[in-house]
């Protein structure tokens, strides 16, 4: 994560994002959502996130096909 946002977006599979270092900030179906090092939180399968401007750090994002 380099600061910048990235646009709304959603997909057919569970994601599930793990902050290795830094921060994440989300909004996930209107709802904010704030993660640091080692957080983790599952983004549904079609659910509607992006990130915020000033998230900064690595993140490691695993999707769950059939999930």
């Amino acid at each position: 994560m380099d600061s910048r946002p990235v646009r709304e977006e959603a997909h057919g599979a569970d994601e599930v994002l793990l902050v290795l270092d830094g921060r994440l900030e989300l909004l996930v179906e209107g709802a904010e959502v704030a993660l640091g090092a080692g957080e983790m939180y599952r983004v549904p399968a079609g659910a509607r996130h992006a990130v915020h401007p000033g998230s900064r750090g690595t993140l490691m994002i695993v999707e769950e096909p059939g999930a």
